[in-house]
């Protein structure tokens, strides 16, 4: 029997799987199936009514709690620099799609191996810093004689489990060229850059040197998995691509809070799901109840054609086919003028251009239409 209704798990809800299994118990298979598929069919005939308006029930149902949102800054547990923003504007960045959140974060879960063993998975982290040649390094400029000194720091290069000569032998490498001299903990170079433009540049290369880490990487820290099995890393900063190529990192557990990162690297569907987790952390961040139905019809119209589009005059609410749409949302004027120039037609076919005009709505009873003869 139990047969039956794991057929029905992916098509029904749990609920009514159990509903239906108390009201059928010591009945046919036959009489069983028969009511799992009255069920089925009463649940999809009301996932939405015929004519129901979900654009704009959806839009209700997110913009009114969205008015209770707070403009707080959330602190993430242990690491006083990592500031998250919470509530409306990380709301806004989720449906403008920002091409860089205010604050990119990964969570990197590793195997099992190394998950559990605390020691390791420091390692791992302290591995994943991006380390720029400025963070460890005094630069002294002296343009006069065109002559540039980097005096190392050998403290902070300890924190990074760095040595001076690695250091030396990095800065050379990605200069591509030999110092003019190495003094103790110093190096001096001369370009011979004619320039005072050129000298700049070359200080600004010197600055971005990475010694070691992951690029993005700002910082890395380590914290325990919510289940008690074992140790996982946080990150400020993402680069998902290097992220997942390191040995030891569990590939199917990486998560990014940057939408458009995620698009380019796993496809459409993971940013769609990203969409939905993101909008539902902040939802839920601020105590406020919305049916996930409306979330995911928003990450719906933000992906559907293949790309991951912003609601906005940029986006979604630009690239509507009517006129009147496009105007009644923002540069009125403009999209009025380009349409008459070029001779646009609106086949007054949604809900804002029916309204406009003056006629029934295509909605609810609107979508009837009374044939005679």
């Amino acid at each position: 029997m139990s047969d039956i209704f794991e057929k029905y798990k992916g098509k029904l809800p749990k609920n009514i799987i159990e509903y239906v299994r108390k009201k059928t118990e010591g009945r046919s298979a036959k009489e069983i199936r028969k009511a799992l598929e009255m069920a089925l069919e009463e649940f999809q005939k009301n996932q939405a009514e015929p004519g129901e308006a979900v654009g704009i029930v959806a839009a209700q149902s997110i913009g009114e709690p969205g008015t209770q949102m707070t403009m707080r800054t959330f602190h993430y547990a242990g690491v006083a620099e990592l500031a998250v923003p919470q509530g409306l504007p990380r709301f806004i960045e989720i449906v403008d799609v920002r091409r860089e959140p205010s604050m990119p974060i990964m969570e990197i879960h590793l195997k099992e191996e190394i998950k559990t063993d605390e020691d390791k998975v420091i390692e791992f982290a302290e591995r994943l810093e991006n380390v720029p040649l400025e963070d460890v390094a005094e630069i002294d400029e002296d343009f006069a004689k065109r002559r540039i000194t980097i005096i190392f720091n050998e403290k902070a290069l300890n924190e990074h489990a760095l040595t001076l000569e690695e250091a030396m032998k990095k800065t050379e490498k990605e200069l591509r060229r030999k110092a003019k001299e190495k003094v103790d903990n110093a190096m001096i170079f001369e370009p011979g850059f004619a320039t005072l433009r050129s000298l700049r540049r070359f200080v600004d290369r010197i600055r971005e040197i990475k010694l070691c880490g992951i690029k993005g990487i700002k910082k890395a820290v380590v914290l325990p998995e919510p289940d008690g099995s074992g140790w996982y890393i946080q990150t400020e900063g993402t680069n998902l691509v290097d992220v997942l190529k390191l040995e030891g990192v569990d590939p199917t557990n990486v998560f990014s809070n940057n939408i458009k990162e995620i698009e380019k690297v796993l496809g459409i569907e993971a940013a769609r799901n990203v969409i939905i987790h993101e909008a539902k952390a902040v939802l839920d961040g601020q105590g406020l109840k919305v049916n996930p139905r409306h979330i995911m019809l928003v990450a719906d119209v933000m992906t559907y054609d293949g790309t991951v589009r912003p609601i906005g005059r940029q986006g979604v609410s630009g690239l509507k086919s009517s006129v009147f749409a496009r105007a009644a949302f923002e540069e009125t004027v403009k999209h009025l003028h380009t349409a008459s120039i070029k001779g646009h037609k609106d086949e007054l076919k949604g809900v804002t251009e029916n309204i406009i005009v003056g006629q029934p709505i295509p909605v609810g009873t609107g979508i009837v239409k009374l044939g005679m003869k």
